[in-house]
């Protein structure tokens, strides 16, 4: 058995060094309009100007990320009627933080998918930005409560799939996790810890980006939480077993 932990961990331990000599804490993710490195974007569009600094974005992008039917993904938010403005903006928040953020290292993983190679995966979101999100969209009205996937785009743009209907917010999402969590495929991960923690992900903040302090500790805490951080699950519970 010691045999066997010990082969495990060779072989785990080179794989977070394989990890590791990606710079996690500045890094772009393969996407549809990402950039390959981050770097400095004076020109960045409204909710998108905070990541200005060090930005995976390009202004023409964040002006799009503002449109209700831009062609950056064709997404047409208004599928149940005209979405509020104080919901929409919380959308264009989550795009500028998903095109732009130089920081979601730790939580990139492989997507198989036509229009882009990787993914974020279980970002821990800041409470504070969920639930505001969440309480300005509950008067809101959608008909699905996973919008990576499922819609009828017969016309190019996405409309509600046959046989579903538009119901009110919280009953697609009965709670900011719900929402959070579910509306893009686990992209985000619902947190009860706030911006001051230090340990989770803010998307919307002014001055410099706290983000990458947040990455920091995912990359460098304890082995437990570096490999969760990574995605290497099986590390994590390897070394629970060897305790």
């Amino acid at each position: 058995m010691d045999i066997l932990f010990s082969r495990l961990l060779v072989l785990l331990i080179s794989l977070l060094s394989c990890v590791s000599s990606v710079d996690k804490l500045n890094m772009c993710m393969d996407g549809k309009h990402q950039i390959s490195e981050p770097r400095p974007e004076g020109q960045l569009y409204q909710q998108c100007s905070p990541w200005k600094e060090s930005a995976c974005c390009t202004a023409n992008t964040t002006e799009e990320a503002h449109q209700d039917n831009s062609y950056l993904y064709n997404f047409n938010w208004n599928h149940c009627g005209m979405m509020s403005e104080k919901c929409k903006k919380h959308f264009i928040q989550d795009t500028c933080f998903y095109e732009c953020s130089p920081h979601l290292g730790p939580w990139i993983q492989p997507a198989n998918e036509s229009w882009r190679k990787e993914r974020i995966l279980d970002v821990p979101l800041c409470q504070e930005d969920c639930e505001s999100w969440y309480e300005d969209c509950k008067n809101d009205y959608t008909c699905k409560e996973n919008w990576h996937k499922g819609w009828d785009w017969s016309t190019g743009k996405n409309h509600c799939p046959k046989g579903s209907h538009c119901s009110r917010w919280t009953e697609i999402f009965p709670s900011a996790q719900d929402m959070c969590e579910k509306i893009w495929s686990n992209s985000y991960k619902y947190t009860t810890l706030t911006k001051d923690s230090g340990r989770c992900m803010q998307m919307w903040f002014v001055g410099p980006n706290p983000n990458k302090k947040v990455a920091e500790y995912y990359l460098n805490g304890d082995a437990e939480t570096v490999a969760i951080a990574t995605g290497l699950h099986v590390f994590a519970l390897l070394m629970m077993l060897l305790h």
